[in-house]
């Protein structure tokens, strides 16, 4: 019995490696990611790591068949929520990517995190200039870490983004969350009274390098969105942006408010990043 139980895993772990072949998978891909977990998600091999030398989440989904310069998209938060336009760009043999930031909501720490995780995924061959992808609050860390680093960014996409933490967590005239409000201030270092001054994604300050860059930037708002109230957030950067020469696109969905994210269908807001990546 115990040779018949043997023999039922390795022919098991067979019909699952030809599985992986016969579907264009590579388990050999997964000695680029240390101790990576290796699945499927969306009908694409999938990695799960921890960033060496921090610890944090990270989360590659490869293509069948990468596109040359190895494009990627690098998702800011809420990995698998709404993800039409992740799997459009799969199939067009982009790499997906994510590294866990959720609760440092774009503050120095944030930014450096991803410098970490940028060099670590570029020095395994895939391009310089991701698209990034800034679905709620992700929209803190994709256009502070694109602030800090204008020459690596191809295109952001913010989905109904926070773009002033004053307004979400803070409550300013969007949603209080006083956990994160609480952890927000932690991150940053500041108190309440200095947050009311401090820097923000959607601040002239901080879009000017990438204005200057003509970094394209695709805007998708819910215009009834109470959470995250577009006019504090996502349409004033967008007049902040136009007014410095940045390239801006905004999708708008009428009555909608902050859920459900996404464009669909995605086709357009995909062509718009596609023709972004050089």
């Amino acid at each position: 019995m115990r040779g018949a139980g043997r023999f039922r895993r390795v022919r098991l772990a067979g019909a699952l490696l030809a599985g992986f072949l016969g579907s264009g998978w590579s388990p050999a891909a997964a000695a680029d990611w240390p101790g990576a977990k290796t699945g499927e998600w969306n009908g694409f091999a999938r990695h799960d790591f921890a960033l060496p030398g921090d610890g944090a989440k990270c989360i590659v989904v490869e293509p069948k068949k990468p596109a040359e310069r190895m494009p990627w998209i690098w998702r800011a938060r809420f990995f698998g929520h709404q993800p039409a336009l992740d799997v459009m760009l799969l199939e067009a043999g982009y790499h997906l990517a994510y590294c866990d930031v959720a609760n440092l909501y774009g503050s120095p720490a944030a930014v450096a995190r991803w410098d970490r995780f940028h060099e670590f995924v570029t020095a395994r061959g895939w391009s310089k200039r991701p698209v990034l992808e800034g679905m709620s609050r992700g929209g803190l860390v994709v256009f502070n870490w694109a602030s800090a680093n204008p020459g690596k960014v191809a295109a952001i996409y913010g989905d109904n983004p926070v773009c002033d933490f004053r307004s979400w967590p803070g409550g300013k005239n969007g949603k209080l969350s006083q956990r994160d409000w609480e952890r927000c201030l932690a991150a940053y270092g500041i108190t309440p009274a200095e947050a009311e001054h401090h820097r923000q994604p959607r601040s002239p300050a901080t879009l000017k390098p990438l204005a200057a860059a003509k970094v394209p930037v695709a805007l998708v708002l819910g215009t009834a969105d109470a959470v995250v109230p577009p006019k504090e957030n996502g349409e004033l950067l967008a007049a902040n942006y136009a007014e410095l020469g940045g390239p801006v696109r905004v999708w708008r969905k009428p009555g909608q408010g902050h859920h459900p994210h996404g464009l669909h269908p995605p086709d357009e807001l995909a062509a718009f990043l596609r023709a972004a990546v050089k």
